[in-house]
């Protein structure tokens, strides 16, 4: 992969990370009535943060993976432990997600239509990445294991 794309895919990832970390700090405002202390340490809230960590730590080390790729370590044992961490966060944000039906069961009942929309929306793309995180870690693993045959015997 030419370093252009690597480093222009880490350039959308670190958007992407800013992207959501406005919305986390920003997402609490909604509630112009309520007081700081409101805003941001009710359970709803301290939750959200709690299952924001598995999405920037999966994002760090997607870029991590990136930066691998663009100085040609693809094959390499830090490659495969990203990738593994990759696949883990987003195990954990799945789970995050299925817990959070609790919230929604508390709530209003003309929200929970748009609230399981919403789970949905962002479920399907964490066993997206789950599932070729799962894929390329073994096809790293088995590149490794192969080279690392290869170095051995020669």
């Amino acid at each position: 992969m030419k370093r252009s794309s690597t480093i222009f895919l880490q350039v959308v990832i670190v958007l992407i990370g800013i992207g959501a970390l406005a919305f986390v700090l920003w997402a609490p405002h909604k509630n112009a009535q309520a007081t700081l202390f409101e805003k941001y340490f009710n359970l709803f809230v301290a939750y959200a943060y709690m299952a924001s960590v598995p999405f920037f730590v999966g994002l760090y080390q997607a870029f991590k993976l990136l930066g691998y790729i663009g100085r040609n370590e693809i094959f390499s044992q830090r490659s495969v432990r990203a990738l593994r961490t990759i696949k883990y966060c987003a195990l954990a944000f799945i789970g995050f997600v299925a817990v959070s039906v609790i919230f929604m069961i508390g709530g209003d009942r003309d929200d929970r239509p748009g609230g399981t929309f919403m789970r949905i929306l962002v479920t399907f793309p964490s066993i997206v990445i789950a599932a070729a995180a799962v894929m390329f870690e073994r096809i790293l693993q088995n590149a490794v294991d192969i080279k690392s045959e290869n170095d051995l015997t020669v």
